[in-house]
Protein backbone atom coordinates (compact mmCIF):
# COMPACT_ATOMS: atom_id res chain seq x y z
CA UNK A 1 0.00 0.00 0.00
CA UNK A 2 1.18 3.54 -0.41
CA UNK A 3 0.42 6.19 2.09
CA UNK A 4 -0.63 9.95 0.83
CA UNK A 5 -1.18 13.49 2.74
CA UNK A 6 -4.37 14.89 1.97
CA UNK A 7 -2.84 17.49 -0.70
CA UNK A 8 -1.58 14.44 -2.20
CA UNK A 9 -5.11 13.18 -1.81
CA UNK A 10 -6.84 16.00 -3.40
CA UNK A 11 -4.32 15.22 -6.53
CA UNK A 12 -5.78 11.83 -6.81
CA UNK A 13 -9.55 12.79 -6.55
CA UNK A 14 -8.70 15.75 -9.12
CA UNK A 15 -10.80 14.59 -11.64
CA UNK A 16 -14.15 15.96 -12.99
CA UNK A 17 -16.23 13.19 -11.03
CA UNK A 18 -14.98 14.54 -7.99
CA UNK A 19 -15.11 18.38 -8.76
CA UNK A 20 -18.93 18.08 -10.41
CA UNK A 21 -19.69 15.83 -6.90
CA UNK A 22 -17.95 18.72 -4.81
CA UNK A 23 -19.64 21.90 -7.00
CA UNK A 24 -23.22 20.06 -6.00
CA UNK A 25 -22.60 20.10 -2.71
CA UNK A 26 -21.40 23.41 -2.12
CA UNK A 27 -24.35 24.71 -4.43
CA UNK A 28 -26.52 23.16 -1.94
CA UNK A 29 -24.35 24.02 1.20
CA UNK A 30 -24.09 20.50 2.28
CA UNK A 31 -20.79 18.76 3.34
CA UNK A 32 -19.65 15.73 0.72
CA UNK A 33 -17.71 12.63 1.34
CA UNK A 34 -16.43 9.59 -0.60
CA UNK A 35 -16.48 7.09 1.35
CA UNK A 36 -16.02 3.49 2.11
CA UNK A 37 -14.11 0.69 -0.82
CA UNK A 38 -12.81 3.44 -2.96
CA UNK A 39 -10.96 5.08 -0.28
CA UNK A 40 -9.44 2.04 0.56
CA UNK A 41 -8.20 1.03 -2.94
CA UNK A 42 -6.81 4.50 -3.47
CA UNK A 43 -4.48 3.17 -0.63
CA UNK A 44 -4.38 -0.16 -1.64
CA UNK A 45 -3.52 1.70 -5.34
CA UNK A 46 -6.27 -0.68 -6.62
CA UNK A 47 -8.81 0.85 -9.58
CA UNK A 48 -12.25 1.37 -9.04
CA UNK A 49 -15.27 3.15 -10.92
CA UNK A 50 -17.66 2.24 -8.22
CA UNK A 51 -18.05 5.71 -5.86
CA UNK A 52 -20.01 5.84 -2.36
CA UNK A 53 -20.43 9.39 -1.15
CA UNK A 54 -22.03 10.28 1.98
CA UNK A 55 -24.19 13.54 2.66
CA UNK A 56 -24.70 15.36 5.90
CA UNK A 57 -28.10 16.24 5.10
CA UNK A 58 -29.84 14.75 1.63
CA UNK A 59 -27.64 12.38 -0.50
CA UNK A 60 -30.76 12.36 -2.94
CA UNK A 61 -30.66 16.31 -3.42
CA UNK A 62 -27.36 16.31 -4.27
CA UNK A 63 -27.66 13.43 -6.48
CA UNK A 64 -30.42 15.59 -8.21
CA UNK A 65 -27.95 18.52 -8.44
CA UNK A 66 -25.13 16.30 -9.54
CA UNK A 67 -27.87 14.98 -12.66
CA UNK A 68 -28.83 18.64 -13.76
CA UNK A 69 -25.03 19.53 -14.17
CA UNK A 70 -24.07 17.02 -15.73
CA UNK A 71 -27.12 16.65 -18.19
CA UNK A 72 -28.68 13.99 -20.30
CA UNK A 73 -25.66 11.40 -20.57
CA UNK A 74 -25.99 10.83 -17.12
CA UNK A 75 -29.01 8.49 -15.92
CA UNK A 76 -30.11 9.43 -12.24
CA UNK A 77 -32.24 6.49 -9.81
CA UNK A 78 -33.61 7.95 -6.72
CA UNK A 79 -34.68 4.93 -3.98
CA UNK A 80 -36.58 7.45 -1.51
CA UNK A 81 -37.65 4.23 1.08
CA UNK A 82 -33.86 4.03 1.64
CA UNK A 83 -32.67 7.93 1.25
CA UNK A 84 -30.22 6.55 -1.77
CA UNK A 85 -29.26 7.59 -5.48
CA UNK A 86 -27.73 6.45 -7.93
CA UNK A 87 -26.28 8.84 -10.74
CA UNK A 88 -24.49 6.67 -14.05
CA UNK A 89 -22.55 8.23 -16.94
CA UNK A 90 -19.92 7.79 -18.94
CA UNK A 91 -17.42 10.73 -19.22
CA UNK A 92 -14.23 10.18 -21.23
CA UNK A 93 -14.56 6.72 -22.15
CA UNK A 94 -14.70 5.82 -18.54
CA UNK A 95 -18.23 4.54 -17.08
CA UNK A 96 -18.99 6.07 -13.51
CA UNK A 97 -21.47 4.91 -10.79
CA UNK A 98 -21.94 6.81 -7.82
CA UNK A 99 -24.26 6.35 -5.02
CA UNK A 100 -25.17 8.85 -2.60
CA UNK A 101 -26.70 8.59 0.49
CA UNK A 102 -27.14 10.71 3.77
CA UNK A 103 -25.57 10.59 6.90
CA UNK A 104 -27.04 8.13 9.31
CA UNK A 105 -27.41 6.56 12.26
CA UNK A 106 -28.73 2.93 12.72
CA UNK A 107 -30.19 0.68 15.57
CA UNK A 108 -30.97 -3.18 15.24
CA UNK A 109 -33.72 -5.43 16.78
CA UNK A 110 -32.22 -8.96 17.62
CA UNK A 111 -34.49 -11.05 15.09
CA UNK A 112 -33.27 -8.59 12.22
CA UNK A 113 -30.82 -7.33 9.67
CA UNK A 114 -33.09 -4.17 9.05
CA UNK A 115 -31.85 -1.25 10.87
CA UNK A 116 -34.16 1.37 12.61
CA UNK A 117 -32.48 4.39 10.54
CA UNK A 118 -32.43 7.80 11.52
CA UNK A 119 -30.74 11.02 10.16
CA UNK A 120 -26.74 11.59 11.69
CA UNK A 121 -23.36 13.07 11.44
CA UNK A 122 -20.46 11.83 9.48
CA UNK A 123 -19.72 10.45 12.90
CA UNK A 124 -22.54 8.42 13.22
CA UNK A 125 -22.29 6.92 9.63
CA UNK A 126 -18.69 6.22 10.09
CA UNK A 127 -19.84 4.14 13.76
CA UNK A 128 -21.80 2.22 11.08
CA UNK A 129 -19.31 0.87 9.09
CA UNK A 130 -18.37 -2.70 8.86
CA UNK A 131 -13.94 -2.62 9.16
CA UNK A 132 -11.70 0.22 10.29
CA UNK A 133 -10.32 -0.20 6.44
CA UNK A 134 -14.03 0.77 5.15
CA UNK A 135 -14.64 3.86 7.26
CA UNK A 136 -12.54 6.43 6.28
CA UNK A 137 -13.89 9.47 4.48
CA UNK A 138 -12.22 11.61 1.79
CA UNK A 139 -13.87 15.47 2.03
CA UNK A 140 -14.93 16.48 -1.80
CA UNK A 141 -16.03 20.05 -0.14
CA UNK A 142 -14.17 22.68 -2.07
CA UNK A 143 -12.66 24.62 1.16
CA UNK A 144 -11.35 20.65 2.28
CA UNK A 145 -11.38 19.19 -0.31
CA UNK A 146 -8.55 15.90 -0.31
CA UNK A 147 -8.56 15.88 3.78
CA UNK A 148 -9.06 12.29 5.31
CA UNK A 149 -11.15 11.55 7.99
CA UNK A 150 -10.00 8.46 9.87
CA UNK A 151 -11.34 8.65 13.24
CA UNK A 152 -10.67 4.71 13.81
CA UNK A 153 -7.24 4.42 12.82
CA UNK A 154 -8.27 2.19 8.91
CA UNK A 155 -5.10 3.54 7.53
CA UNK A 156 -2.80 2.22 10.50
CA UNK A 157 -4.54 -1.60 10.02
CA UNK A 158 -4.28 -1.18 6.14
CA UNK A 159 -1.11 -0.44 6.64
CA UNK A 160 -0.81 -3.46 8.88
CA UNK A 161 -2.57 -5.70 6.80
CA UNK A 162 -5.98 -5.95 9.93
CA UNK A 163 -9.24 -6.49 9.91
CA UNK A 164 -10.73 -4.84 12.89
CA UNK A 165 -14.50 -3.37 13.51
CA UNK A 166 -14.43 0.17 14.39
CA UNK A 167 -16.85 -0.26 17.07
CA UNK A 168 -16.78 -3.48 19.77
CA UNK A 169 -17.33 -6.35 17.24
CA UNK A 170 -20.01 -8.33 19.31
CA UNK A 171 -22.12 -5.28 18.60
CA UNK A 172 -20.95 -4.52 14.81
CA UNK A 173 -21.80 -8.65 14.45
CA UNK A 174 -24.85 -8.73 16.02
CA UNK A 175 -26.44 -5.87 14.43
CA UNK A 176 -25.97 -7.30 10.63
CA UNK A 177 -24.12 -11.22 11.26
CA UNK A 178 -23.81 -10.79 7.34
CA UNK A 179 -20.39 -8.30 8.18
CA UNK A 180 -18.84 -11.95 9.81
CA UNK A 181 -18.96 -13.04 6.13
CA UNK A 182 -17.12 -10.00 5.08
CA UNK A 183 -14.97 -9.71 7.52
CA UNK A 184 -13.13 -13.53 6.18
CA UNK A 185 -14.03 -12.01 2.67
CA UNK A 186 -12.09 -9.07 2.98
CA UNK A 187 -9.36 -11.18 5.13
CA UNK A 188 -9.00 -13.85 2.00
CA UNK A 189 -9.23 -10.85 -0.69
CA UNK A 190 -6.75 -8.53 0.90
CA UNK A 191 -4.58 -11.32 2.65
CA UNK A 192 -5.31 -9.43 5.70
CA UNK A 193 -5.13 -11.21 9.58
CA UNK A 194 -8.07 -11.06 11.65
CA UNK A 195 -7.32 -8.34 14.56
CA UNK A 196 -7.81 -11.30 17.52
CA UNK A 197 -10.79 -9.32 19.64
CA UNK A 198 -12.46 -9.26 16.05
CA UNK A 199 -11.46 -13.04 15.75
CA UNK A 200 -13.26 -13.96 19.08
CA UNK A 201 -16.24 -12.17 18.57
CA UNK A 202 -16.54 -14.51 15.04
CA UNK A 203 -16.06 -17.10 17.27
CA UNK A 204 -18.99 -16.08 19.63
CA UNK A 205 -21.32 -15.03 17.18
CA UNK A 206 -21.24 -17.26 14.64
CA UNK A 207 -24.84 -18.65 15.46
CA UNK A 208 -26.22 -15.22 14.48
CA UNK A 209 -25.76 -16.17 10.88
CA UNK A 210 -28.91 -18.22 10.86
CA UNK A 211 -30.38 -14.60 10.30
CA UNK A 212 -29.28 -13.71 7.12
CA UNK A 213 -30.87 -14.90 4.02
CA UNK A 214 -29.35 -17.71 1.98
CA UNK A 215 -28.62 -15.33 -0.73
CA UNK A 216 -26.55 -12.51 0.67
CA UNK A 217 -24.75 -15.66 2.38
CA UNK A 218 -24.05 -16.95 -1.25
CA UNK A 219 -22.93 -13.72 -2.69
CA UNK A 220 -20.13 -13.72 -0.37
CA UNK A 221 -19.21 -17.43 -0.14
CA UNK A 222 -18.58 -16.98 -4.56
CA UNK A 223 -16.66 -13.96 -3.64
CA UNK A 224 -14.43 -15.94 -1.28
CA UNK A 225 -14.22 -18.58 -3.83
CA UNK A 226 -12.89 -16.31 -6.87
CA UNK A 227 -10.66 -14.89 -4.24
CA UNK A 228 -6.88 -15.64 -5.50
CA UNK A 229 -6.03 -17.82 -2.62
CA UNK A 230 -9.79 -19.02 -1.66
CA UNK A 231 -8.95 -21.95 0.80
CA UNK A 232 -7.86 -18.92 2.93
CA UNK A 233 -11.57 -17.81 3.69
CA UNK A 234 -12.49 -21.28 3.98
CA UNK A 235 -9.99 -22.26 6.67
CA UNK A 236 -11.28 -18.92 8.47
CA UNK A 237 -14.95 -20.42 8.29
CA UNK A 238 -14.23 -23.60 9.69
CA UNK A 239 -12.49 -22.39 12.77
CA UNK A 240 -14.58 -20.33 14.24
CA UNK A 241 -17.78 -22.70 13.28
CA UNK A 242 -19.60 -20.04 10.41
CA UNK A 243 -18.96 -23.57 7.99
CA UNK A 244 -20.86 -25.98 10.58
CA UNK A 245 -23.99 -23.79 10.12
CA UNK A 246 -23.87 -22.56 6.47
CA UNK A 247 -22.54 -25.51 4.65
CA UNK A 248 -22.23 -28.59 7.05
CA UNK A 249 -21.28 -31.46 4.57
CA UNK A 250 -18.03 -29.87 3.97
CA UNK A 251 -17.68 -28.96 7.62
CA UNK A 252 -18.09 -32.38 7.97
CA UNK A 253 -15.07 -33.64 6.28
CA UNK A 254 -12.53 -31.86 8.62
CA UNK A 255 -12.19 -35.47 10.69
CA UNK A 256 -9.47 -38.06 10.90
CA UNK A 257 -10.62 -41.38 11.96
CA UNK A 258 -8.22 -44.01 13.11
CA UNK A 259 -8.51 -47.91 12.91
CA UNK A 260 -6.08 -50.56 14.44
CA UNK A 261 -3.75 -48.55 13.46
CA UNK A 262 -4.84 -46.82 10.20
CA UNK A 263 -6.29 -43.31 9.54
CA UNK A 264 -7.73 -41.91 6.61
CA UNK A 265 -6.43 -38.25 5.47
CA UNK A 266 -8.27 -35.06 6.51
CA UNK A 267 -10.84 -34.94 3.62
CA UNK A 268 -11.48 -31.14 4.71
CA UNK A 269 -7.92 -29.91 4.14
CA UNK A 270 -7.23 -32.01 1.42
CA UNK A 271 -10.19 -30.59 -0.39
CA UNK A 272 -8.72 -26.85 0.21
CA UNK A 273 -5.34 -28.30 -1.30
CA UNK A 274 -7.47 -29.39 -4.52
CA UNK A 275 -9.48 -25.72 -4.58
CA UNK A 276 -5.85 -24.20 -4.33
CA UNK A 277 -4.69 -26.18 -7.45
CA UNK A 278 -7.68 -24.94 -9.33
CA UNK A 279 -7.25 -21.41 -8.89
CA UNK A 280 -4.12 -21.93 -9.12
CA UNK A 281 -4.43 -23.39 -12.87
CA UNK A 282 -7.16 -21.41 -13.85
CA UNK A 283 -6.50 -17.96 -12.35
CA UNK A 284 -9.45 -15.63 -12.56
CA UNK A 285 -7.77 -12.76 -13.91
CA UNK A 286 -7.08 -14.98 -17.05
CA UNK A 287 -10.03 -16.02 -17.85
CA UNK A 288 -12.67 -14.15 -20.15
CA UNK A 289 -15.59 -15.96 -17.92
CA UNK A 290 -15.29 -15.28 -14.49
CA UNK A 291 -18.34 -17.21 -14.30
CA UNK A 292 -16.68 -20.57 -15.29
CA UNK A 293 -13.81 -20.14 -13.23
CA UNK A 294 -16.51 -19.65 -10.26
CA UNK A 295 -18.19 -22.91 -11.29
CA UNK A 296 -15.02 -24.87 -11.78
CA UNK A 297 -13.86 -24.21 -8.13
CA UNK A 298 -17.16 -25.37 -6.97
CA UNK A 299 -16.58 -28.34 -8.65
CA UNK A 300 -13.52 -28.35 -6.32
CA UNK A 301 -15.19 -27.81 -3.47
CA UNK A 302 -17.90 -30.18 -4.07
CA UNK A 303 -16.00 -33.23 -5.62
CA UNK A 304 -15.23 -35.16 -2.14
CA UNK A 305 -18.51 -34.35 -0.32
CA UNK A 306 -20.09 -37.55 -0.22
CA UNK A 307 -16.89 -38.86 1.40
CA UNK A 308 -18.64 -38.68 4.85
CA UNK A 309 -21.68 -41.05 3.77
CA UNK A 310 -19.55 -43.10 1.92
CA UNK A 311 -16.87 -43.86 4.72
CA UNK A 312 -16.24 -47.51 5.38
CA UNK A 313 -13.60 -49.47 7.64
CA UNK A 314 -12.81 -52.66 5.72
CA UNK A 315 -10.37 -54.97 7.58
CA UNK A 316 -8.24 -56.07 4.53
CA UNK A 317 -7.65 -52.20 3.23
CA UNK A 318 -7.88 -50.12 5.94
CA UNK A 319 -10.52 -47.26 5.22
CA UNK A 320 -12.56 -47.15 1.69
CA UNK A 321 -15.07 -44.21 0.50
CA UNK A 322 -16.44 -46.14 -2.52
CA UNK A 323 -18.84 -44.65 -4.39
CA UNK A 324 -18.37 -40.90 -2.80
CA UNK A 325 -18.45 -39.74 -6.70
CA UNK A 326 -21.78 -40.89 -7.29
CA UNK A 327 -23.34 -40.11 -3.47
CA UNK A 328 -21.13 -36.83 -4.06
CA UNK A 329 -23.39 -35.94 -6.89
CA UNK A 330 -26.48 -36.65 -5.91
CA UNK A 331 -25.86 -34.50 -3.06
CA UNK A 332 -25.18 -31.51 -5.24
CA UNK A 333 -28.88 -30.30 -5.79
CA UNK A 334 -30.20 -29.87 -2.18
CA UNK A 335 -26.67 -28.54 -1.33
CA UNK A 336 -27.11 -25.98 -4.13
CA UNK A 337 -30.70 -25.44 -3.31
CA UNK A 338 -30.17 -24.74 0.56
CA UNK A 339 -27.51 -22.18 -0.41
CA UNK A 340 -29.40 -20.13 -3.10
CA UNK A 341 -27.48 -21.30 -6.09
CA UNK A 342 -28.62 -21.78 -9.29
CA UNK A 343 -30.01 -24.89 -10.16
CA UNK A 344 -29.62 -24.41 -13.84
CA UNK A 345 -27.07 -26.02 -15.95
CA UNK A 346 -24.09 -24.44 -13.47
CA UNK A 347 -25.58 -27.11 -11.10
CA UNK A 348 -26.03 -29.68 -13.86
CA UNK A 349 -21.61 -29.24 -14.71
CA UNK A 350 -20.61 -29.54 -11.08
CA UNK A 351 -22.55 -32.01 -10.50
CA UNK A 352 -21.13 -33.57 -13.76
CA UNK A 353 -17.32 -32.60 -12.25
CA UNK A 354 -18.10 -34.52 -8.96
CA UNK A 355 -19.45 -37.66 -10.50
CA UNK A 356 -16.94 -37.96 -13.30
CA UNK A 357 -13.97 -36.85 -11.24
CA UNK A 358 -13.00 -39.95 -10.61
CA UNK A 359 -12.86 -42.01 -14.29
CA UNK A 360 -9.42 -39.74 -15.08
CA UNK A 361 -7.64 -41.00 -12.16
CA UNK A 362 -9.04 -44.34 -12.69
CA UNK A 363 -7.74 -44.66 -16.54
CA UNK A 364 -4.07 -43.02 -15.25
CA UNK A 365 -3.70 -45.85 -12.24
CA UNK A 366 -3.66 -48.25 -15.08
CA UNK A 367 -2.76 -48.69 -18.94
CA UNK A 368 -4.25 -45.60 -20.57
CA UNK A 369 -5.83 -47.89 -23.47
CA UNK A 370 -8.28 -45.65 -26.36
CA UNK A 371 -11.44 -47.66 -25.41
CA UNK A 372 -11.37 -46.03 -21.58
CA UNK A 373 -10.59 -42.21 -23.00
CA UNK A 374 -13.20 -41.80 -25.77
CA UNK A 375 -15.67 -43.60 -23.11
CA UNK A 376 -14.52 -40.64 -20.65
CA UNK A 377 -14.69 -38.05 -23.55
CA UNK A 378 -18.36 -39.37 -24.39
CA UNK A 379 -19.49 -38.92 -21.02
CA UNK A 380 -17.69 -35.23 -20.28
CA UNK A 381 -18.21 -33.78 -23.72
CA UNK A 382 -17.81 -30.52 -23.90
CA UNK A 383 -16.19 -30.45 -20.24
CA UNK A 384 -13.58 -32.67 -20.36
CA UNK A 385 -10.81 -30.21 -20.58
CA UNK A 386 -12.47 -28.46 -17.08
CA UNK A 387 -12.68 -32.08 -15.90
CA UNK A 388 -9.31 -32.86 -16.48
CA UNK A 389 -8.10 -29.73 -15.14
CA UNK A 390 -10.01 -30.99 -11.95
CA UNK A 391 -8.80 -34.62 -11.67
CA UNK A 392 -4.87 -32.88 -12.08
CA UNK A 393 -5.44 -30.73 -9.17
CA UNK A 394 -7.01 -33.62 -7.14
CA UNK A 395 -3.26 -35.23 -6.92
CA UNK A 396 -2.13 -33.85 -3.51
CA UNK A 397 -0.11 -37.17 -2.58
CA UNK A 398 2.73 -36.17 -0.71
CA UNK A 399 4.81 -39.51 -2.72
CA UNK A 400 6.37 -37.55 -5.40
CA UNK A 401 7.20 -40.61 -7.20
CA UNK A 402 3.51 -41.93 -7.10
CA UNK A 403 2.05 -37.77 -8.02
CA UNK A 404 4.77 -37.80 -11.09
CA UNK A 405 3.11 -41.05 -12.35
CA UNK A 406 -0.19 -39.90 -11.70
CA UNK A 407 0.35 -36.37 -13.97
CA UNK A 408 3.01 -38.45 -16.19
CA UNK A 409 -0.30 -41.00 -17.07
CA UNK A 410 -2.91 -37.68 -17.20
CA UNK A 411 -0.55 -36.21 -19.86
CA UNK A 412 -0.94 -39.12 -22.10
CA UNK A 413 -4.80 -38.94 -21.53
CA UNK A 414 -4.92 -35.54 -22.65
CA UNK A 415 -2.79 -36.35 -26.09
CA UNK A 416 -5.66 -39.15 -26.81
CA UNK A 417 -8.20 -36.83 -25.92
CA UNK A 418 -6.97 -33.95 -28.02
CA UNK A 419 -6.48 -36.63 -30.70
CA UNK A 420 -10.00 -37.54 -30.75
CA UNK A 421 -11.08 -34.08 -30.87
CA UNK A 422 -9.21 -33.42 -33.48
CA UNK A 423 -11.04 -36.52 -35.67
CA UNK A 424 -14.21 -34.43 -34.66
CA UNK A 425 -15.19 -36.65 -31.55
CA UNK A 426 -19.20 -35.97 -31.45
CA UNK A 427 -19.05 -37.86 -35.12
CA UNK A 428 -16.94 -40.49 -34.15
CA UNK A 429 -18.57 -41.33 -30.93
CA UNK A 430 -22.09 -41.17 -32.15
CA UNK A 431 -23.14 -44.19 -33.86
CA UNK A 432 -24.97 -43.44 -37.21
CA UNK A 433 -27.62 -45.59 -36.55
CA UNK A 434 -29.89 -43.73 -34.13
CA UNK A 435 -33.29 -45.35 -32.25
CA UNK A 436 -35.19 -44.01 -34.64
CA UNK A 437 -33.97 -46.00 -37.18
CA UNK A 438 -33.48 -49.47 -34.76
CA UNK A 439 -37.54 -48.53 -34.17
CA UNK A 440 -38.46 -48.89 -37.74
CA UNK A 441 -36.21 -51.57 -38.75
CA UNK A 442 -37.67 -53.96 -36.25
CA UNK A 443 -41.39 -52.39 -35.85
CA UNK A 444 -40.91 -51.63 -32.21
CA UNK A 445 -42.13 -48.59 -29.84
CA UNK A 446 -40.03 -46.94 -27.56
CA UNK A 447 -39.01 -49.98 -25.10
CA UNK A 448 -36.15 -51.60 -23.11
CA UNK A 449 -35.03 -53.25 -26.39
CA UNK A 450 -34.54 -50.33 -28.32
CA UNK A 451 -32.38 -48.99 -25.49
CA UNK A 452 -30.22 -51.92 -25.70
CA UNK A 453 -29.61 -52.09 -29.36
CA UNK A 454 -28.54 -48.60 -28.84
CA UNK A 455 -26.23 -48.76 -25.74
CA UNK A 456 -24.86 -52.38 -28.16
CA UNK A 457 -24.10 -50.01 -30.68
CA UNK A 458 -22.81 -47.43 -28.88
CA UNK A 459 -20.44 -49.80 -27.10
CA UNK A 460 -18.85 -50.77 -30.21
CA UNK A 461 -18.04 -47.81 -30.90
CA UNK A 462 -16.59 -46.95 -27.97
CA UNK A 463 -14.56 -49.72 -27.88
CA UNK A 464 -13.57 -49.26 -31.25
CA UNK A 465 -14.23 -52.94 -32.05
CA UNK A 466 -15.97 -51.51 -35.14
CA UNK A 467 -15.62 -48.64 -37.71
CA UNK A 468 -18.40 -45.47 -37.07
CA UNK A 469 -19.72 -46.60 -40.65
CA UNK A 470 -23.05 -47.85 -41.04
CA UNK A 471 -22.20 -50.87 -43.21
CA UNK A 472 -20.53 -52.79 -40.22
CA UNK A 473 -22.82 -51.41 -37.72
CA UNK A 474 -25.95 -52.86 -39.45
CA UNK A 475 -23.93 -56.18 -39.91
CA UNK A 476 -23.76 -55.95 -35.80
CA UNK A 477 -27.11 -54.90 -35.44
CA UNK A 478 -28.67 -57.44 -37.16
CA UNK A 479 -26.77 -60.15 -35.50
CA UNK A 480 -27.67 -58.38 -32.08
CA UNK A 481 -31.31 -58.13 -32.80
CA UNK A 482 -31.69 -62.10 -33.67
CA UNK A 483 -29.68 -62.73 -30.35
CA UNK A 484 -32.74 -61.12 -28.87
CA UNK A 485 -35.61 -62.97 -30.96
CA UNK A 486 -36.77 -59.59 -32.76
CA UNK A 487 -36.03 -61.36 -36.21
Amino acid sequence: MKLYSDEELAGILDQDIFHQISQAADRLGLECYVVGGYVRDIFLERPSNDIDVVVVGSGISVAEELKRMVGRKAHLSVFKNFGTAQVKFREKGVEYEVEFVGARKESYSHDSRKPIVEDGTLEDDQNRRDFTINAMAICLNKDRFGELVDPFNGLADLEDGIIATPLEPDITFSDDPLRMMRCIRFATQLNFQIEDETWDALVRMADRINIVSGERIKDELNKIILASHPSIGFDYLQRCGLLQIIFPELAALDIVDQKNGRAHKNNFYHTLEVLENVAKAAPNPAWEDHDMALWLRWGAIMHDIGKTKSKRWDPAIGWTFHNHNNIGARMVPQIFRRLSLPLDMKMKYVQKLVELHMRPIAIADEEVTDSAVRRLLNDAGDDIDDLMTLCEADITSKNEVRKKMFLENFRMVREKLTDLKEKDYKRLLQPVIDGNEIMQLFHLKPSREVGVLKQFLKDAVLDNRVENEREPLMALLLDKAKQMGLT
